[in-house]
């Protein structure tokens, strides 16, 4: 057992000193030591005692230790907030004298003073604790959730080729697939708080989302939805549910089969009639 920059340990207290104590990992008492500042100290300690520290660097790039809580730990996902934004990159609240620096090519969105967002911590090359918000190799891969259940998480990152990446619970890995990009999910934004639906849980554990509805709900406001389109077209719809789905897509905001399935709704209750190449308000 080592001194292990950013985790919680169980050290052995092996020298006091005016300023602070001196801890070693249990075995190597001789070896290697970090200083554990005399205002971490808790009264009445004594050498060969255990003092349960966190490990990190401070202003003059020291390891150090200290008997606060960070916010995380190394590998692991925390909400943290943003104290301040510099030309370097930002400076993270994390429950440490000491700000946790978040660089600019690990933001997955420029963040702004004040914002709360999801960072984990690792070691960059220099030997230093930073944090990062490409969140996806440190989160669960797996969790007992099922197909249709309901879940909440924060959007951490979104990439055009594959979808917006949410961390469930803020801990679980999930994806709205880019096919699931429409409508509501069409405006989100990383670090959006939103509740979607298990669309499909994938063999390695991992989910993918549905921001939508599903079911009777969703068709009925689908549906009313294109009433409302076909009357912005003073009643005639100019394209059917034969449509390509570019067309239906960029003028509806829905997927094909999510606009047959309100269209089928609308034509079976009697409320449009289909045309050739229009969709007709029935009620006209």
């Amino acid at each position: 057992m080592s001194l292990r920059l950013g985790e919680n340990q169980s050290l052995i207290l092996v020298k006091q000193v005016d300023f602070g104590v001196y801890l070693a990992a249990p075995g190597e008492e001789a070896g290697e030591r970090v200083l554990l500042p005399a205002k971490q100290v808790p009264g009445g300690v004594v050498v060969g005692d255990r003092l349960k520290v966190f490990l990190y660097r401070d202003s003059e790039d020291r390891m150090i230790a200290t008997t606060a809580k960070p916010a995380m730990t190394l590998g692991h996902v925390a909400r943290v907030s943003v104290a301040q934004v510099t030309k370097m990159g930002a400076f993270l609240r994390w429950g440490l004298e000491k700000d946790l620096f978040l660089p600019f090519r690990e933001q997955t969105v420029r963040v702004r003073e004040g914002d709360s967002i999801l960072a984990a911590l690792y070691i960059d090359k220099s030997s230093r604790l930073c944090a990062t918000m490409n969140l996806y190799e440190y989160l669960d891969a797996s969790s007992s959730c099922k197909k249709d259940d309901t879940v909440e998480g924060t959007v951490y990152n979104i990439l055009d080729a594959f979808g917006a990446y949410v961390a469930v619970d803020d801990h679980i890995s999930a994806l709205i697939p880019r096919k699931e990009m429409y409508g509501e999910a069409q405006k989100l934004k990383v670090g959006d708080r939103i509740t979607a639906r298990v669309a499909k849980v994938l063999e390695d554990g991992r989910l993918e989302l549905a921001v939508r509805d599903k079911g009777y709900a969703q068709r009925e406001e689908d549906a009313e939805r294109i009433l409302a389109l076909i009357g912005s077209y003073d009643g005639v719809l100019p394209f059917n549910d034969k449509a390509s789905p570019e067309v239906i897509l960029r003028e509806t905001g829905m997927s094909k089969a999510q606009f047959k399935r309100a269209v089928g709704k609308l034509l079976k209750e009697g409320r449009i009639e289909i045309g050739e190449k229009t969709i007709r308000d029935g009620s006209r």
